[in-house]
């Protein structure tokens, strides 16, 4: 209700009809050409406009000094291109300068038809917010031309180089940035720093300098962000001027405007249209209530479930980022469960331990698709624990929001090249619409983006653990949802979510790990309270220096009494691991092999459910090793990390 009193009062104020721009807009000339001057979310705003426009709307976006060296600019309205400038004076391309310019391009694009991917023009300080943008938004930008640009916020304004520095706008970044001098000196996404993104989506850059600016120094500025692009694989080209230079070196004459006129021409004609990520964005429910614990509780703690490309830098921390930035007011708590190697049935056993023991978590992501596949895990299984893990969460906290993801592999992308959706797909696609779920079909938007030539897997995606470029593409699919729905957020309170009847019967909806202490009958086993490997194999988060209960010895065995409806072990499977037999309440054994395909250099964490669809009594699970063993592996070594219970 706050939000929209807050709106009606911005209308009786500013009497507009438009929640963009408040003013109409005001005409005048502009060398040769018409400038629209009009308020925008109460800052100056224009946009020049060209006598005749190209198809497409193609534009430049200025950062700052809209009125310095417009030869490059005229020469573009001459040709059929917008400026568009936006006044975010002092405040340093910083993460609110940046909220307003997604503002002014949401503006730009959906009610002006601007083309998608603007060209961005940086003059000294502009070099802040267009490097600030670029970063943030790599495939909205066709190319960067950057005049005398800083590049390093100690460079300037805080004169710690060579450079004379500002104290006066030294304080006023602390401001903009809500930064003590020691943070600003710290800050590490300067223009120079993360460049990785940029250089994958082969955003070319153009930068006109002097070798004698003693206000923004070359050293510590354009020659270093160079340096660090090509490191990358950037494409970067630096122009020395020699002509008209002041007594400081930072101001000069643009030697032939055109040609950096063809730059940018030649970079953004022919518009590039892409596909939108919302075609792959499924909101089968509303984010409500993460929008009211952000809006109105500003406070939100969000939890990343699942494999390598959870763990790994990328998606989750961009995430984590926008949602600090956009609302910088909220307190966020972030859980961090990316484990490697580990899909649906791990995540339904843990899920207690490492996501919901932490605190009430009010937004979970789960991805789980691709280790499904690669781990071969039974669809059944596939089945009862993706509805497990729902229902578990949602029963833990039933005002919960859900993400489901299916990130992409290559067998995804053949079987939808094929004219199929892959298994796990479908899967995580019905458990989101049965339970109104948000989905995310990552897998599909890729392939179908490289379809349509966009980009390759081998040159820019690379592999299942996806290049920064890749991780780029998952982050803005998730950004696509987090903006679509905190715009169609309602405030009516939370609203708690009613279950309905489970879709698979005896799904893993109260899993838990139980410890390895529990074993009894223990013969030849012992427990290791801080296990290592001796030899030189490979690791896993979680599941090194940890208590291990294990045995390499034929014929040791144990007990585990256990009640509930399905029961297992989680192991760490290494270039010894034997093999085993068990058995349920008395019943007959079955013979199961703990090594796998990656167990040659690696102790692999893996998960077998050894009993299932129990009725819910106490049971007795019995194990022991036996002789037999694969033919590659060295041992017969059976070491147990955590018992499996669905109570």
């Amino acid at each position: 209700m706050k939000k929209i009193i807050i709106k009606i009062l911005l209308l009786c104020i500013f009497g507009c009809t438009s929640v963009f721009a408040q003013q109409e807009p005001q005409q005048s000339a502009w060398h040769g050409f018409v400038k629209h001057s009009f308020v925008f979310e109460g800052r100056q705003a224009r946009i020049v406009a060209p006598q005749q426009a190209l198809p497409g709307n193609p534009w430049v976006w200025r950062a700052y000094f809209p009125d310095w060296h417009t030869d490059m600019d005229s020469i573009l309205l001459s040709r059929g291109f917008h400026i568009a400038y936006i006044d975010c004076g002092d405040m340093f391309g910083s993460a609110e300068a940046m909220q307003v310019w997604e503002q002014f391009y949401d503006y730009l694009i959906r009610e002006k038809q601007f083309s998608e991917k603007p060209a961005l023009e940086g003059v000294s300080r502009g070099g802040l917010y267009v490097y600030a943008w670029a970063k943030r938004n790599p495939g909205k930008v066709s190319c960067i031309y950057a005049e005398a640009p800083v590049l390093d916020i100690k460079s300037w304004p805080g004169g710690k180089g060579k450079g004379r520095g500002s104290d006066a706008d030294w304080k006023k970044l602390f401001k903009a940035y809500n930064y003590t001098e020691e943070q600003a000196m710290a800050f590490a996404d300067n223009p120079v720093n993360n460049l990785e993104v940029l250089a994958a989506y082969k955003v070319p850059v153009v930068h006109v300098v002097c070798e004698r600016d003693s206000i923004v120094p070359l050293a510590e500025n354009t020659a270093v962000l160079e340096k660090n692009y090509k490191k990358y694989g950037g494409n970067i080209r630096v122009d020395y001027m020699t002509e008209g230079v002041n007594d400081v070196g930072h101001h000069f004459t643009i030697k032939d405007p055109e040609q950096y006129a063809d730059f940018i021409f030649n970079h953004t004609i022919p518009l590039k249209q892409t596909l939108s990520n919302e075609k792959f964005v499924h909101s089968y429910g509303s984010l409500n209530n993460t929008f009211y614990q952000v809006e109105e509780k500003k406070e939100l703690t969000v939890a990343f479930l699942g494999g390598s490309i959870t763990q790994n830098p990328g998606w989750k921390d961009k995430t984590a980022k926008y949602l600090q930035e956009v609302y910088p007011q909220t307190k966020f708590h972030f859980i961090y469960a990316g484990i490697a190697s580990l899909g649906s049935v791990p995540h339904a056993f843990r899920l207690q331990t490492d996501v919901l023991s932490k605190g009430k978590v009010d937004l979970l992501f789960v991805e789980a698709a691709v280790n499904d596949l690669a781990n071969q895990t039974p669809v059944a299984q596939q089945q009862k624990a993706m509805e497990g893990i729902i229902r578990h969460a949602l029963t833990a906290n039933p005002y919960m929001n859900i993400v489901l993801m299916a990130f992409a592999d290559e067998d995804k992308i053949r079987d939808y090249e094929n004219g199929k959706t892959p298994a796990e797909v479908a899967l995580h696609d019905q458990m989101a619409k049965y339970y109104q779920l948000s989905f995310l079909n990552l897998a599909h938007e890729v392939q179908q983006r490289i379809a349509k030539k966009e980009f390759t897997w081998e040159a820019d995606f690379k592999d299942l653990h996806p290049s920064p470029f890749g991780q780029e593409i998952y982050f803005q699919a998730i950004k696509a949802l987090l903006k679509k729905a905190g715009e169609e957020y309602k405030e009516e309170g939370l609203v708690p979510v009613k279950l309905p009847a489970a879709r698979y019967k005896a799904a893993y909806d109260n899993g838990r790990y139980v410890s390895v202490d529990k074993a009894t009958a223990l013969k030849d086993f012992s427990l290791n309270a801080n296990w290592h490997p001796l030899d030189k194999g490979g690791t896993r988060q979680g599941f090194v220096h940890v208590p291990v209960l294990e045995s390499g010895k034929a014929g040791a065995s144990f007990g585990f009494s256990f009640t509930g409806t399905a029961a297992g072990i989680a192991i760490v499977a290494g270039p010894d691991a034997g093999m085993i037999k068990y058995s349920v309440d008395g019943k007959a054994a079955k013979t199961i092999d703990l090594y796998t395909q990656w167990s040659g250099g690696l102790h692999l964490p893996w998960y077998l459910v050894l009993a299932d669809g129990l009725p819910k009594r106490k049971h007795i699970l019995k194990v022991q090793i036996i002789a037999q063993k694969n033919k590659d592996s060295k041992g017969n070594a059976c070491r147990i990390v955590h018992f499996l219970v669905n109570e």
